[in-house]
């Protein structure tokens, strides 16, 4: 069958992938130069293996509050006249009970370990390098309150390998000696050791490098200007550089790929994100961390790469405004310099801002839609490339007429 994957970031590079592994001609259709330029090109690095939770959480309001009007907060809502952002909003809002958190966290849990076990066999199979670290990610927190209060809830996840270890401030600097500067700030952390880090940007070209090799045509500076539907299908997409005919169509077109759905008439509640990372060179310092580092009161992960630190965060619902405030990535700049003084040259810093694709649960939408031929694989917020893989290979079954190796209850397309 003939399919067209729209988008290649970390997500759709990793639908196309499989999707070709399963005997289907795929191409792919990317407005950028290269995969992974966008929303996946300098993120966190986490990959959440076992601590993929929703940000939808009944900590969300009061932090809202506690932080009102200061532009360092750790959320940021910007206003706007558009009826979009108010709804999406209030449905997010909806979405911050207990029990809600807890069921969409089940979820996540099971897809992010169904995708890590993807993510280590495509990169035993294709040998990728992408600065890859398997040492664990410790979530920091500053008060006991919040660490006994974390530990309770992370404590119930039903798979052991899930369960993070408690650890005291002098254990969590013996895992993390670069710790010891700013381990005046912190009761504790959460270790969650089976959790990596790595460069999304480059594994999302590492494996669009090795699915072309495999026969997958990426069409790199081509820009999508509509689906065209006739009934109930999709019969092709119009782009910049022509029409593109298609027996499937799969949408991962990031926070934009909503709008391009509304004008076939599949409506889905994706709204954009913004978030910033910083990135600064670690030549000559001694205090770079070398595993993840989730720092829980500011909301704010770092990660190493071969010469770089990277930190990324923060949440601001803007829109589609692309521009990056200074303010806010310097926010993120003076949270990991506080934790990581030593860790990096700040004056040669790479700042950068992307829109990450959120629905109001926080949870991806995987599969089709009421078009015939037409399906989703999007929606993964801050998480794309921790469930890429395992979003990937479930849409290529889907897509396949195959029923999913996971269980797919909480990603459904029409959920909402």
């Amino acid at each position: 069958m003939k399919v067209l994957v729209l988008g290649a970031g970390v997500v759709g590079t990793a639908a196309a992938y499989y999707l070709n592994r399963a005997g289907h001609e795929v191409s792919v259709v990317e407005r950028q130069s290269a995969a992974g330029r966008e929303t996946s090109f300098a993120n966190g690095g986490h990959v959440s293996a076992f601590s993929a939770r929703p940000w939808a959480s009944p900590t969300v309001p009061r932090m809202l509050v506690q932080y009102f009007g200061r532009e360092d907060a750790p959320y940021l809502v910007r206003l706007r006249p558009e009826l979009r952002q108010w709804l999406w909003g209030v449905r997010f809002l909806r979405n911050c009970t207990n029990a809600r958190h807890a069921e969409t966290a089940r979820h996540m849990v099971r897809l992010s370990m169904y995708s890590h076990d993807a993510l280590t066999d495509v990169r035993e199979v294709e040998q990728l390098d992408y600065d890859q670290a398997a040492k664990g990610v410790l979530h920091l927190y500053r008060t006991q309150k919040s660490l006994d209060d974390a530990a309770r809830t992370e404590l119930q996840t039903e798979d052991p390998r899930g369960r993070p270890e408690i650890v005291d401030t002098a254990r969590a600097v013996s895992l993390e000696p670069a710790l010891d500067q700013s381990r005046h700030f912190y009761q504790g952390a959460l270790y969650f050791r089976h959790d990596e880090t790595g460069d999304a940007h480059k594994f999302s070209m590492a494996l669009a490098t090795a699915a072309a090799k495999r026969g997958v045509d990426f069409r790199y500076g081509t820009t999508v200007r509509a689906l065209l539907r006739e009934g109930d299908r999709v019969v092709a997409v119009e782009t910049d550089k022509g029409r593109l005919d298609a027996d499937a169509v799969v949408v991962s077109l990031g926070a934009e790929g909503a709008l391009h759905l509304r004008r076939v008439g599949v409506e889905v509640p994706i709204y954009p994100v913004k978030g910033y990372s910083v990135t600064l060179p670690t030549d000559g310092y001694n205090g770079t961390p070398t595993m993840g580092i989730h720092d829980e009161e500011v909301r704010v992960v770092t990660s190493t790469y071969k010469g770089r630190l990277r930190a990324a965060g923060t949440a601001e619902l803007v829109g589609y405004d692309r521009t990056i405030t200074q303010s806010r990535v310097d926010t993120v700049l003076a949270a990991v310099m506080q934790v990581f003084p030593n860790g990096g040259d700040a004056s040669r810093v790479e700042r950068w801002t992307g829109l990450r694709p959120m629905t109001p649960d926080c949870a991806p939408l995987i599969g089709p839609t009421r078009l015939k031929n037409l399906y989703l694989d999007t929606g993964h917020g801050s998480l794309g490339w921790t469930l890429a893989c395992g979003s990937g290979r479930a849409i290529a079954d889907i897509v396949s007429g195959r029923k999913p190796e996971i269980e797919l209850t909480g990603f459904e397309v029409d959920r909402f």
